[in-house]
């Protein structure tokens, strides 16, 4: 019993010392960090309630797809320094399988659109490192819209 005892002991002095993901602090740095990217490159852009920042570069067709719809893109993804991680000029992407700010940005804009994102980490990887990419990275991706199916 003693042992048992032990054993629950250690188990809750380790979990109580584990540091806590506190998204509301992160999502509050990621703005800060947003918000200065934008004014030091005297960038306008709308903030979506989600937290997510969008410029509209070309609003594109009439048509638009919609978060659960299969697009043809041409983008190119980069932290907030100006490194670029990821790049492709012809993917076709499931919406349902990218990350959350891309679901939320690309449907605002038509085919043939143009659109810069601004992603807050909780939108895009969270606080799991991906790649060579850390946790908690703010994203900016500039994306066109090739076409999309529903």
């Amino acid at each position: 019993m003693k042992k048992y005892f032990l054993l629950f002991i250690t188990l809750v002095i380790a979990l109580a010392s584990c540091k806590k993901y506190d998204v509301n602090k992160q999502n509050a740095t990621d703005d800060a960090l947003i918000q200065a990217y934008l004014k030091a490159n005297n960038i306008t852009a709308i903030k979506d309630p989600s937290g997510l920042y969008y410029q509209i570069i070309t609003p594109g067709g009439n048509a638009f797809p919609s978060a659960t719809s299969a697009v043809g893109v041409n983008y190119t993804g980069t932290e907030l320094d100006g490194t670029v991680f990821d790049q492709n000029p012809s993917a076709t992407l499931f919406l349902t399988d990218v990350i959350k700010g891309w679901q939320i940005g690309v449907p605002k804009i038509g085919i043939g659109g143009e659109i810069k994102l601004f992603i807050p980490s909780s939108l895009g990887y969270g606080n799991q490192a991906a790649g060579a990419l850390k946790a908690n990275t703010v994203l900016i991706f500039d994306i066109k819209l090739l076409g999309f199916t529903n």
